[in-house]
């Protein structure tokens, strides 16, 4: 079996002017203009630390995994960086053929009515700080974190799929239309 000679991979993501970040054991909170982001990095295996003005992540060994797990954890502190000063937001578009359907937020869930003129409302959740507003036949979400963002567009999605039919035929759902960074 071989052994790598290269050490633990070290990589350092710059913090941008007005970004501040905090480490707490392993939970990395980064603040910004528009908010904060906090993540809890137990789980993988890479230490965190803060170096005048970066993020410093270094990983545990060489290994290939290790090494491959602090290149995700950089990518990760680089978007949230970029939520905190840009921020994220998805647009969705309604698409109904026959039975019209409604939308509406109630608190921290999006309920969808008369989905394939289904008596019962879909129900899904709005995930962490996401904002979730609604023009005519679009959603708009907006929000810091990248991954809050994307799962709340998920659950819409998921929530809005139909099943045992031909999907080529009923088109009908809530989908993801535009991705983009800023508001």
């Amino acid at each position: 079996m071989a052994t790598s000679t290269k050490g633990p991979a070290v990589h350092a993501v710059d913090l941008i002017k007005g970004v501040t970040a905090s480490v707490d054991g392993r939970v990395l909170s980064v603040k910004g203009p528009l908010g904060t982001v906090k993540k809890n990095f137990n789980k993988i295996h890479v230490n965190i630390g803060l170096d005048s003005g970066k993020v410093q992540i270094t990983s545990f060994s060489g290994k290939k995994k290790d090494v491959v797990s602090s290149n995700t954890v950089s990518s990760l502190v680089r978007n949230m960086v970029t939520g905190v000063t840009e921020g994220y937001l998805y647009k969705m578009k309604v698409v109904f053929a026959h039975f019209p359907v409604t939308v509406k937020v109630k608190g921290n869930t999006v309920v969808v009515e008369n989905f394939m003129g289904e008596r019962s409302a879909r129900v899904t959740k709005i995930v962490g700080d996401c904002k979730v507003t609604i023009d005519g036949d679009d959603i708009i979400i907006k929000g810091v974190s990248l991954e809050d963002v994307g799962q709340t567009s998920a659950n819409l999605e998921q929530a809005t799929k139909i099943k045992r039919k031909d999907q080529r035929i009923f088109l009908d759902g809530v989908y993801v239309y535009e991705k983009k960074k800023g508001w």
